[in-house]
């Protein structure tokens, strides 16, 4: 099929464009928007056509971009101060997606800083630590409020559900996978310049299986520190450092406190002396006294660890 053959079949009704069968009309309108999509030069008319198309056939919103049309589906989660629905991406290119907006017009801003953050670490952080990240696939304007296209990653939990499944603690052996793994994105992050300033139990998502893990929430960074944390969740405002409860300018110290008070929560009683005294460390009242350089921060954690169990071992995890 040709371009030209592809634009002349807008003209027919949707039905017969696509047909009855559910899977045949995903191939041809994948087909079709591989044909019609404005990458290819073909024009943008054409490829909304498409998508109105698409959208009367299969019904559901259809959110049209500067880059493509997304089919917007139910929401997956609720987040602090934004709403996040899974989306298709119809332009076939395939993988899951999520659509993240602010509940209120007025917290628009904090996706720019999500944007920014999310693009910094991107050009700048080092490509083999992206995977502890989200991407963002584009940022967004819908229903007066600026979002985000993110990549959406199957198979995670938080640290919070981990917490709810474990109400009795963590192991600390099981724990200790995580907490290395929070510090490889922290330092990742921190090196490209960026202070996530929320690394709390619902933005810290773990894979049980994989033992991967992924730091979200970037809605209340700071780059290029010192800066302010914009906000703080009030549900876990006694785990905030100091600083960001004074609203003073923050630096990498803050994400190391932050986490420090995730990990140990989540161990709660079965916390091992010499890891809390290890925590009591990072947590210092002053940022002044805190470790700041987690890269440094983790083969400190490691030397832990070896005193404690010995050489590393694989551990599985099951939720």
């Amino acid at each position: 099929m040709t371009p030209d053959e592809a634009l002349a079949l807008l003209d027919r009704p949707a039905a017969e464009i696509f047909g009855a069968d559910e899977r045949e009309a995903r191939r041809r309108y994948h087909r079709l928007a591989r044909l019609l999509h404005p990458d290819t030069g073909a024009d943008a008319t054409a490829f909304a056509r498409l998508t109105a198309k698409w959208h009367a056939h299969t019904g559901g919103t259809v959110l049209t971009t500067r880059r493509g049309a997304y089919r917007v589906g139910a929401r997956v989660a609720r987040g602090d101060v934004a709403d996040l629905f899974a989306v298709e991406d119809l332009s076939g290119a395939g993988g899951g997606l999520l659509l993240k907006l602010p509940r209120d017009p007025a917290d628009s801003d904090l996706m720019d800083r999500e944007a920014t953050a999310l693009r910094r670490l991107a050009e700048r952080g080092d490509p083999r630590y992206l995977p502890y990240v989200p991407r963002l696939v584009e940022s967004i304007k819908h229903d007066g409020r600026r979002g985000a296209i993110l990549s959406r990653d199957e198979g995670f939990h938080t640290l919070a559900e981990v917490a709810a499944a474990r109400p009795g603690g963590l192991d600390p052996r099981d724990a200790a996978w995580m907490w290395r793994r929070l510090l490889v994105v922290l330092g990742f992050a921190h090196r490209a310049g960026v202070v996530h300033g929320a690394v709390l139990p619902g933005h810290v998502m773990i894979h049980p299986e994989m033992h991967g893990l992924v730091l979200v929430g970037w809605g209340q960074s700071v780059t290029d520190p010192p800066g302010r944390v914009p906000l703080m969740v009030d549900a876990y405002a006694a785990d905030y450092p100091p600083e960001i409860v004074a609203r003073e300018p923050v630096t990498a110290a803050a994400d190391v406190f932050l986490a420090t008070r995730c990990m140990t929560a989540l161990m709660g009683p079965l916390l091992p002396p010499p890891m809390r005294a290890f925590a009591r460390g990072c947590t210092q009242p002053s940022p002044r006294l805190r470790p700041a350089d987690a890269w440094a921060l983790l083969g400190e954690l490691d030397e832990l660890l070896d005193r404690m169990y010995g050489p590393r071992v694989f551990r599985p995890f099951t939720l």
